[in-house]
C-alpha cells in the first residue's frame, strides 16, 4: 500500500476569535494539583529513579521528507503530569528502516522539562517519500516502545491508493476503545485521522454510559485549569489500544469542542460559565497548550490545528479549525442562522480554504471537518424522537429544525463555500465528519430545499463516535432500535442524505484510488466490553466526478 502527503501548508492570517456550548451542570471549584489526580494519570510503575515512558509514543502529520514524532517521559516518581515537578531530562530519538534498529537513518536529542509537562516533539526531516519508518526514544538507559511510521509520497508521485482510518468522539468513561485496536490490527493504514473530541472535559459521572461510568477519568472534576487539561490528557494517553493504535501508523488530527469544553466558540463554551470557572480566554489557552504539549500535532499560525497535507498527485486534505474563530451559536433555529455577519471559519481560513481547493491539482480534494457540513432538517420527527435527538445535539427540546452547532447554524460560510465550488467547478471535494454520534454517508446540495433538482457540489462521509453516547443510549432502549425508526424518516426529509445510523459505536475505513473514494464503516459489539469485537456495516462511495454518494457492497 503506498500512502501521501505533502508539506504542510499554513494559513497566512487568521480571523477574529467568538464563543459557545451545550448546558451541562459544573463541577465546583478550582481544581487543586493533588497526588490523587495525577497519579490517576499514571498507570502503574515500580517506584524507582529510572525514567519511564508511561504514556507510549506517537507520530503524526507525515510530510513526504519527515514526520513529527512524540512522547512524554516520566523522568521521576513524583514528575507526574500535571505537577510541573521533575528534572530537565535528556531524551533522545533515533529512527531507522527497521524494527530493529540496524539502520539507523537519523538520530538527535532534546530536553524535556517540567515547562512542557515533559512532553517530547521530534520534527525528523531528511528521509524518503512513502517509507515505513521505526522509531523509539531513550532516557537515562531506558527505551521506549519501538513504533512504526509513515512519511508522505512526493508531491508528484503516482499514488496509486490511499487508505486511512478515521474516528472521533471518544469518551472515556463512556467505555473501552476497542475502535482503535481493531484499526491498529489491520497493518494497512497510511495514517489516521481523529476528527476531533479525542478528549472530554466533563467532570467524572457528567457523561457516561447511559448514565453510569464504565471506568473513571482523572481528574474526577470537569477540566479548568493547565494541569487540569495535562491530567485528562495524560489518562486518555494511558489506554492500551490508544497506545497501540499510535505505534501502528501516524495519527492527523483536528480539536473539536469537547478538547476544550461543550459547544465552544471563540469567547466562550456552553460548559462554561464565566468567573465562577475562571476566565474563558485562560481556559482556551491552557486547552491548547496541553493539546500541542501532548498531541503530535504542527501548530498553524495563532496555534490553531487548520492546515493542509499533500499525498502525490492523489488527494491533499485540508484540515479546519471550526472552533477558535467561530461566531456563537444561534440559541434557536431562527434566521439568525443565516446572519452573514456571523461565521463558523472566519474569514482568513474560509479564504484559505477556497483558495486551496480552487488551486489542488490533486484527484481528490478532502477536508477534515469536525462539524457535519450537510444540511440536516429533523422538524419532521416524531416527539419521542425529536427529545433525545435535540439532547444529542444540545439544542432547545422544542420546535428546533436545525444543528446550529453544524454548519447548518452559519448558512451563509456554507453558500458562499459551495457556491465557490460551483461556480469554479471544483469536483472531487470529500468532506470527511464526526462529532455527532451517527454514521452518515451524504451528497452535499448546492440547496436542499430543491435537492435532487439542484446540484450537489460535493460528498460527505460521517463516521459515528468511538464511545459517546448516541440515540438509543441516551432513550435506554436495545441497539438499533431508534435507528430502525428514525433513519426512514431523517432520510424522507433530507433527500440527500444516503444512509444515516443513529445507533451504533465504531470507526471507519476510507480508501481512495482515482476511480472512486470508498468509506467503509464497522461497528462495536459492546462499548463496555474491553474485548468488543468489530464487523463491516455497510460501505458507500462517491465516483470520481459525479459529486454523488452510491452504496457499494463490499468492504475494501
Amino acid at each position: 500500500m503506498t500512502s501521501r502527503y505533502r508539506s504542510a501548508e499554513a494559513p497566512e492570517s487568521l480571523g477574529s476569535l467568538l464563543p459557545r456550548r451545550r448546558t451541562v451542570v459544573k463541577a465546583a471549584a478550582a481544581t487543586a494539583v493533588l497526588a490523587g489526580p495525577l497519579a490517576a494519570a499514571l498507570p502503574a510503575r515500580a517506584a524507582t529513579d529510572a525514567p519511564a515512558f508511561l504514556h507510549g509514543v506517537a507520530s503524526g502529520d507525515p510530510l513526504p521528507d519527515g514526520i513529527l514524532l512524540w512522547t512524554r517521559v516520566t523522568p521521576t516518581p513524583e514528575a507526574l503530569p500535571g505537577s510541573g515537578l521533575g528534572p530537565d531530562t535528556e531524551v533522545s530519538w533515533v529512527v531507522a528502516r527497521d524494527k530493529a534498529f540496524t539502520s539507523i537513518v537519523a538520530k538527535g536529542s532534546t530536553t524535556a522539562t517540567a515547562a512542557s509537562d515533559h512532553t517530547v516533539k521530534a520534527d525528523i526531516r531528511g528521509l524518503e517519500p512513502a517509507t515505513d519508518y521505526w522509531f523509539r526514544f531513550s532516557a537515562g538507559g531506558t527505551d521506549s516502545p519501538a513504533a512504526r511510521t509513515r512519511t508522505a509520497p512526493a508531491a508528484d508521485a503516482a499514488v496509486p491508493g490511499l487508505r486511512f482510518g478515521v474516528v472521533s468522539c471518544a469518551n472515556w468513561e463512556a467505555g473501552y476503545f476497542s475502535a482503535y485496536r481493531h484499526l491498529a490490527a489491520r497493518n494497512d493504514l497510511d495514517a489516521w485521522l481523529h476528527l476531533g473530541d479525542y478528549i472530554y472535559e466533563y467532570k467524572s459521572g457528567e457523561y457516561g454510559t447511559r448514565g453510569k461510568v464504565v471506568r473513571p477519568h482523572a481528574p474526577a472534576n470537569e477540566i479548568l485549569t493547565l494541569a487540569d487539561y495535562r491530567i485528562r490528557h495524560a489518562k486518555y494517553k494511558t489506554d492500551p489500544d490508544l497506545q497501540a493504535l499510535h505505534l501502528k501508523a501516524p495519527v492527523i488530527a483536528i480539536w473539536d469542542d469537547h478538547e476544550f469544553a461543550d459547544n465552544t466558540w471563540s469567547g466562550g463554551a456552553g460548559n462554561h460559565t464565566e468567573g465562577a470557572e475562571g476566565s474563558w480566554a485562560a481556559r482556551q489557552a491552557a486547552a491548547k497548550q496541553a493539546y500541542f504539549e501532548w498531541m503530535p500535532v504542527r501548530p498553524a499560525v495563532a496555534g490553531t490545528t487548520y492546515r493542509r497535507l499533500r499525498f502525490g498527485k492523489l488527494a491533499d486534505l485540508s484540515l479546519l479549525d471550526l472552533r477558535s474563530f467561530r461566531s456563537q451559536q444561534a440559541s434557536t433555529a431562527s434566521g439568525s442562522v443565516d446572519d452573514p455577519d456571523r461565521t463558523l471559519t472566519g474569514r482568513a481560513q474560509l479564504d484559505w480554504l477556497k483558495a486551496g481547493l480552487k488551486a489542488s491539482d490533486t484527484r481528490w480534494r478532502l477536508v477534515g471537518n469536525s462539524v457535519m457540513i450537510s444540511p440536516f432538517a429533523v422538524g419532521s420527527l416524531s416527539a419521542d424522537l425529536l427529545k433525545p435527538l435535540a439532547k444529542l445535539l444540545g439544542l432547545p427540546q422544542e420546535g428546533i429544525a436545525l444543528n446550529t452547532d453544524q454548519w447548518d447554524g452559519y448558512t451563509d460560510d456554507r453558500r458562499e463555500l459551495l457556491a465557490h465550488l460551483r461556480a469554479n467547478a471544483i469536483g472531487n471535494t470529500v468532506f470527511l465528519t464526526g462529532d455527532i454520534h451517527m454514521a452518515w454517508a451524504n451528497d452535499v446540495p448546492v440547496d436542499a430545499g430543491t435537492y435532487p433538482l439542484s446540484a450537489s457540489a460535493a460528498t460527505e462521509f460521517v463516521v459515528t463516535s468511538v464511545t459517546s453516547d448516541n440515540l438509543d443510549d441516551i432513550m435506554k432502549v436495545p441497539e438499533g432500535t431508534v435507528s430502525a425508526v428514525a433513519a426512514p424518516v431523517i432520510k424522507a426529509a433530507n433527500r440527500h442524505v444516503h444512509w444515516v445510523d443513529t445507533d451504533r459505536h465504531g470507526y471507519g475505513v476510507l480508501d481512495i484510488t482515482a476511480e472512486r473514494a470508498q468509506m467503509d464503516y464497522y461497528v462495536l459489539s459492546d462499548r463496555t466490553d474491553a474485548n468488543a469485537t468489530s464487523r463491516w456495516l455497510r460501505s458507500y462511495r462517491t465516483r470520481s466526478g459525479t459529486q454523488k454518494v452510491e452504496r457499494t457492497y463490499d468492504p475494501v
